[in-house]
């Protein structure tokens, strides 16, 4: 019920302009960032509703509508706390790496069961409001336990299932507030969101039970195989030289370029190479980045044609015939251990297989390991030379190096 309009019209200005100035000022790069705080700041308002709701009507309310109360803000305040250490994450407050204890698994599925049957007692009970604030207070801890023991490399997943769970928390907010608009939007939202983890998942050749609670990372290295001999380092002018003769050169763009923001230097440098006559092409992994379609955002911002973006499979029976593959920050989804290494941590999982080019070229910070922890034997290839330092800076080099070839 709408008493009055005037705290209405306050909230959608402040609302507004803070979602103006996230828009105006945080960098494209920044883009799994900023979504991971709209999913934190839609489900805490999901949940703040059903609150208020419980706070002002509680036990008067039907065991049905309490249930999806109940429903709105468990799912609300475990996925506010959840995309909150995801931003965290991905902004690099937060250890990017598993955080993992002893008996985790159990201790997080125990308190699941505390936490539903909090729910279950509600739903039963609509007069128990100890049963709905243990309820809230649970998920608010779940929301973190959930994501804490999830690698940086498979945030994607991460973020898509928390776009789910906030469409879920918004549906169950209109059944409760009686809003047709709400129940048929959050709903899209939560089953676009679950689809497209579940599509996500098989991407990579994982079960989603193996992404939320498998601690991806957190394993030794010796279920990876141990790479032999050394990274071999190349200088710009080789590259420059390598790049400047070639005929077919494909681009494999990683996290990396978009914690340098080198996807216009990147663009320049395909755009000389294409004036040379070079086919030029982008092979992009459906989960590089650090959310889904991370990649074709940046090189669509960039004004790449859609036309040079080929997908994994398009793009892996090319390699053969390219003449140069060049990496720029790209770890995981080129490591040929997820192809080779049956009892590697990421054996099965699909990837583009940049070892099978003519010549690799690496654009990497240092010999450091990626997200996942795990060594790339691709780095330690013979056909492989790493190029180190920040990848727009180096790519920007490279454009410069190309010409006076």
């Amino acid at each position: 019920e709408i008493v009055t309009f005037q705290w209405i019209w306050i909230g959608l200005l402040i609302g507004g302009s803070i979602g103006a100035a996230m828009s105006i000022w945080m960098p494209m790069t920044a883009m799994p960032e900023r979504t991971a705080l709209s999913h934190a700041f839609g489900a805490l308002a999901a949940a703040l509703v059903g609150i208020a709701e419980y706070a002002n009507y509680g036990g008067n309310m039907g065991q049905l509508k309490v249930g999806a109360l109940g429903f709105e803000v468990m799912l609300g305040c475990l996925t506010f706390t959840g995309s909150l250490i995801a931003f965290g994450k991905l902004y690099g407050v937060v250890k990017g790496t598993p955080i993992t204890f002893k008996g985790q698994n159990f201790f997080n599925m125990g308190l699941l069961l505390v936490m539903i049957g909090s729910f279950a007692y509600l739903a039963y009970d609509p007069s128990a409001a100890m049963a709905f604030y243990i309820m809230m207070t649970l998920a608010f801890c779940f929301g973190v336990l959930l994501v804490i023991p999830i690698g940086a490399a498979d945030m994607p997943v991460v973020m898509s299932l928390l776009n789910s769970y906030a469409g879920l928390a918004a549906a169950a907010t209109g059944f409760v507030l009686g809003n047709n608009v709400l129940i048929i939007a959050g709903t899209l939202d939560g089953f676009s969101g679950f689809i497209l983890s579940v599509l996500m998942c098989r991407a990579m050749n994982r079960s989603m039970n193996n992404v939320l609670f498998g601690a991806f990372g957190a394993v030794s290295d010796s279920a990876a195989s141990a790479a032999t001999g050394t990274m071999r380092e190349v200088s710009l002018e080789d590259v420059a030289t390598q790049l400047a003769y070639a005929k077919q050169v494909v681009f494999v763009p990683g996290y990396g370029m978009a914690t340098a923001q080198a996807q216009y230097a990147v663009r320049e440098l395909a755009n000389l190479l294409e004036g040379r006559g070079v086919t030029v092409k982008f092979g992009i992994h459906p989960v590089a980045g650090r959310m889904p379609g991370h990649m074709n955002v940046l090189l669509a911002e960039a004004n790449v044609p859609y036309s040079l973006l080929y997908e994994m499979d398009q793009i892996n029976p090319d390699l053969p015939q390219t003449d140069v593959a060049v990496v720029i920050g790209a770890n995981d989804v080129v490591n040929p251990d997820a192809r080779d290494n049956p009892k590697s941590p990421i054996a099965g999982m699909p990837i583009i297989e940049v070892d099978r080019a003519k010549s690799v070229v690496v654009l990497k910070r240092g010999k450091g390991k990626g997200f996942s922890g795990l060594e790339n034997p691709l780095f330690f290839k013979p056909v492989t030379g790493m190029l180190y330092g920040d990848a727009k800076s180096s790519i920007t080099n490279l454009s410069q190096a190309v010409q006076e070839v």
